[in-house]
């Protein structure tokens, strides 16, 4: 991400876009388009460069009171100026209404240092023609890359803006998550003490097993379970696995499409059990307390599996808090190829609501006994 106060521009640029404005060159429907429109085209563009790996630009000129400044020195003058300095597929609009105007240039190619800042150049000489030099000073563009720099900002300050409803949802969530919870700790404590005795008894080590996750946009966090593996294990057969199944190779296909690593050898005999069942999971509840996880969501990778993902498959983890059970493991859990079960974990992203984490949770015990899909 690049950030400056913006600079004298390069004078013939600056004498380009005058005379193209003094001209008439600039059409004149130019416009800027709202705030809620601008973000919808922002996050289209996301999706279609997760896909296609093609670079595109995220500009924003900011400064305190910018809508009025503009109205001050004909807002449309300006705006006519940008829109003639800019192609027909880039976007131009309110990233943050009367502070931040947004500039989403598509498709740019190679996104090096020299293309930036000629683009800026270019953009400086037509802000310091209308506006002058004195509010010319004051402005700050930030450019932002996508997808080599992925700017979870961007989107965390749309979804700040929720309805009533959406709000009341997510609270809703949290107290059925912490009630859920406590009630799964208090009636499964029996369990918990069989489960700690047997796995202590089994091999040496300690009971639970704890290493950090990649959760929500991101950021890493302690995931307990219980332990299944014999330990000062080699996670190097892992790596290698995971990698081969990300990218979709023969080798990962040729052990079923399965998520998890079957037959590992690291895994202890009661631990097999506990995998099939997923009771090894059940001290994951501890992490919904602590508002590390929810209940229903997306699994959590770890962060060598993080570090393999393809820019799209990383919306599974960014854009919500990771669960014990989802959408995925009820309807394929390990029976399915890695990049169908980023689609089943994007596609609840986009239709979460509380009925349907409702209904995850009822199927949730009949996909656990049943070890469907599960090694």
């Amino acid at each position: 991400m690049a950030t400056s106060k913006l600079a004298s521009p390069n004078r013939r640029v600056h004498s380009s876009a005058t005379s193209r404005l003094a001209a008439g060159v600039y059409p004149p429907e130019s416009r800027l388009i709202s705030e809620e429109s601008f973000l919808h085209y922002l996050q289209l563009e996301q999706r279609r460069t997760e896909r296609s790996g093609r670079s595109f630009l995220l500009i924003l000129i900011s400064g305190e009171g910018l809508d009025d400044e503009l109205r001050k020195h004909s807002s449309p003058e300006v705006i006519t100026a940008l829109s003639g300095c800019i192609r027909e597929t880039d976007v131009l609009g309110w990233y943050e209404r009367s502070l931040t105007l947004g500039l989403i240039m598509t498709e740019i190619g190679e996104a090096s240092p020299e293309v930036i800042e000629a683009i800026m150049r270019r953009i400086s000489a037509v802000l310091q023609e209308c506006l002058g030099p004195d509010l010319y000073c004051q402005m700050t563009v930030t450019v932002r890359i996508f997808p080599q720099e992925c700017e979870n900002r961007v989107f965390n300050r749309k979804r700040s803006k929720h309805s009533a409803a959406t709000w009341l949802d997510s609270r809703l969530k949290r107290c059925i998550d912490i009630a859920g919870s406590l009630i799964a700790l208090f009636l499964l404590s029996p369990v918990f003490v069989v489960i700690a005795i047997v796995v202590k008894l089994s091999s040496k080590g300690p009971v639970f097993y704890c290493k950090q996750r990649v959760g929500q946009n991101g950021k890493e966090f302690p995931f307990y379970k219980f332990r299944t593996m014999y330990v000062n294990n080699d996670s190097s057969i892992h790596r290698e696995y995971v990698t081969k199944l990300i990218s979709g190779s023969a080798d990962a296909d040729a052990n079923g499409g399965l998520f998890k690593l079957k037959n590992d050898p690291r895994v202890t005999r009661i631990g097999k059990f506990l995998r099939r069942t997923s009771l090894d999971e059940l001290p994951q509840f501890f992490n919904v307390l602590l508002n590390h996880m929810s209940l229903v969501g997306p699994r959590p990778p770890l962060p060598y599996e993080y570090e393999k993902y393809s820019t799209w498959h990383k919306r599974r983890v960014r854009e919500l808090k990771p669960g014990i059970t989802g959408l995925w493991q009820v309807e394929a859990r390990s029976l399915t190829t890695f990049d169908e079960m980023a689609r089943i974990d994007i596609r609840y992203a986009k239709a979460r609501n509380l009925w349907l984490d409702l209904t995850i949770m009822l199927r949730t015990p009949a996909a656990m006994f049943t070890v469907r899909g599960a090694c």
